[in-house]
């Protein structure tokens, strides 16, 4: 299995998959614990919006991408926050939006699309030290925004009113919270796609609870069984031949499953 990483394209996914599990697994608790796990998955299918105007406009699809996860993050904030609507509604009309968009936009692009595929389900074979970069940048402001707000966020995270009881702005870092989302999902974007985010930011912050109550512990927890599906992931992917993303997707799935049979048949 070592030998694989002799390549560099498996070192370079190799050191993708580990960057993005340390966001993916704190920005996964925070998800689980807010209960917005369809709002993750509505940010990252309407993301496909902006991928279809990159191509449309002849920029990168990823900055494109990036627009349309911090507008369509605000949108469902604001049509939450403003509307009678409920709160699957507003994800649902984004979602639509978003995906319609960009199918449209991709139709109307002229020339071939090569890189469609691996925005949808991702291709973390292909990452490059560029996209290495991008991913440092965008995790590192990421975090560093956790660290500033950590406590004020888990406030909101478990009780908006009582945040609004003794002064938190809830508002203003639940929308914080929502563009924090839509930037984590253009990170993972390139390691599993689009239509695999959801499973990336969940699996592994739903294994952590179940092994510990504690939010520190979960998010190591997180992490931890993140980076272990990325380790076995990818030589497995290599030796069945299999689609990278899906096999990373179904590891974690796999802990999550053995943790639960563990936790209930045999504790």
């Amino acid at each position: 299995m070592i030998t694989l990483f002799k390549y560099e394209f498996m070192r370079n996914a190799l050191i993708a998959g580990v960057l993005v599990s340390f966001i993916c697994g704190i920005m996964g608790v925070y998800v689980i614990t807010k209960r917005i796990v369809f709002i993750s998955g509505g940010i990252a299918h309407s993301s496909f919006g902006g991928i279809g105007l990159g191509y449309l406009l002849g920029i990168n699809p990823v900055l494109g991408a990036l627009f349309f996860s911090l507008f369509s993050a605000l949108s469902i904030g604001i049509i939450k926050r403003k509307t009678k609507l409920y709160e699957d509604t507003a994800i649902g009309i984004i979602w639509a939006m978003g995906m319609s968009l960009g199918i449209i936009f991709v139709g109307l692009s002229r020339g071939f699309t090569p890189d469609l595929f691996g925005f949808l389900f991702g291709n973390i074979l292909s990452v490059n030290l560029s996209d290495i970069a991008s991913i440092i940048s965008l995790s590192t402001g990421v975090l560093l925004i956790i660290m500033l707000f950590f406590k004020e966020l888990l406030i909101i995270s478990f009780d908006e009113e009582f945040g609004e009881v003794i002064g938190v702005p809830v508002d203003y870092l639940y929308f914080l919270f929502l563009c924090l989302v839509a930037i984590t999902v253009i990170v993972l974007m390139k390691v599993v796609g689009i239509i695999l985010v959801i499973a990336l930011l969940t699996i592994p912050a739903a294994t952590s609870s179940l092994l510990t109550k504690n939010i520190k512990k979960m998010m190591l927890a997180s992490i931890l069984i993140n980076i272990l599906s990325v380790v076995l992931g990818l030589p497995l992917s290599y030796l069945l031949d299999a689609p990278c993303g899906a096999t990373i997707v179904l590891l974690s799935g796999a802990i999550f499953l053995l943790v639960f049979l563990f936790k209930s048949y045999v504790l």
